[in-house]
């Protein structure tokens, strides 16, 4: 859903239509906190969820002590997206850099307090996530408020957020219906995996495939952030030959940067296996999988240059 902020807010910026990029900002927190509440809902009951689809007894139960424990986050995503992206929209982004690593370091230190020194297991590690991103919020808020960068752009609160927010809702919907499909068809695999015959092997062996894929998307969605916000900028700013051209740049820098991935991916399939186990089969399993895992890293990161995200 956020992903409509950025590209409305980058249009306003490019278009000099600063005071407009609060609202929207704000529109999106209102449509966003909506849907933290219909998402809930499924995390409360995600164990019952998941024995309906077929996973384990131990599966589910674990999956469900870790989604009430993220619970906390939905609402810290609702909030802190749409800040974000109306901030990136700005070109706002080396403050949101050290925010960002600073609110990083600290989940390292709370995670292993948590997990390892309070013993809390899984859920420890949950709340932990989301105390981080309530951090991020919190931060990312104090400097939207006090930063000079955005007197023109934030004007504080107002019930213009809540006017015309129909047609405001039709581009949310699209932009998270575009997004999630392109990511559920990855998480599925997750699931899947918990269905076939040793499932314990086959969800380690993915689940180590999914974080490769997902460190590779998450490096090519901040580029296509970038080029999303530049494209939106030019556009709004009547420069359509402009945009045309930071299309072409972004998209070849990101084809030799996913041939460089997808070739470290192939070179270092055992250890970087090692980075997550031990177990031989575990290891066996993922190097089995490497080649297909090459191809999606390569393919996953021109795709979200071109969906525009």
């Amino acid at each position: 859903m956020a992903s409509a902020v950025q590209t409305v807010c980058g249009q306003a910026y490019g278009a000099k239509q600063y005071a407009a990029m609060g609202i929207i900002c704000q529109k999106a927190i209102v449509l966003h906190i909506g849907a933290a509440i219909l998402l809930t809902i499924l995390y409360w009951f995600s164990g019952p969820a998941l024995k309906a689809i077929g996973q384990s007894e131990d599966i589910a139960e674990q999956g469900q002590i870790f989604s009430r424990g993220l619970i906390l986050q939905i609402y810290a995503f609702a909030i802190s997206c749409p800040m974000q992206r109306f901030l990136q929209a700005q070109n706002i982004v080396n403050p949101l850099a050290c925010i960002a690593v600073v609110v990083f370091l600290l989940h390292i230190l709370l995670t292993w307090l948590a997990v390892y020194v309070l013993d809390y297991g899984l859920l420890g590690a949950a709340l932990t996530l989301s105390l981080s991103w309530w951090l991020l919020v919190i931060i990312q808020w104090l400097y939207i408020v006090f930063s000079p960068s955005c007197n023109e752009t934030w004007t504080g609160f107002s019930v213009k957020a809540f006017k015309d927010i129909w047609p405001y809702f039709k581009i949310t919907v699209a932009s998270a219906i575009m997004l999630c499909l392109e990511i559920w068809y990855f998480q599925g695999l997750v699931l899947i995996s918990g269905l076939l015959p040793d499932p314990t092997i086959s969800l380690d062996s993915i689940s180590i495939s999914m974080n490769y894929l997902n460190w590779d998307m998450q490096f090519m969605l901040g580029l296509a952030t970038a080029a999303s916000i530049r494209v939106g900028n030019e556009l709004g700013a009547g420069h359509p030959m402009v945009a045309k051209f930071s299309v072409i740049v972004v998209n070849t820098t990101t084809i030799l940067i996913s041939l460089v991935f997808s070739a470290i991916v192939l070179i270092f399939r055992v250890g970087l296996s090692k980075l997550f186990t031990s177990d031989s089969v575990v290891i066996e399993a993922v190097s089995g999988l490497t080649p297909l895992l090459a191809i999606s890293v390569f393919l996953n990161g021109i795709q979200p240059i071109l969906s525009g995200k």
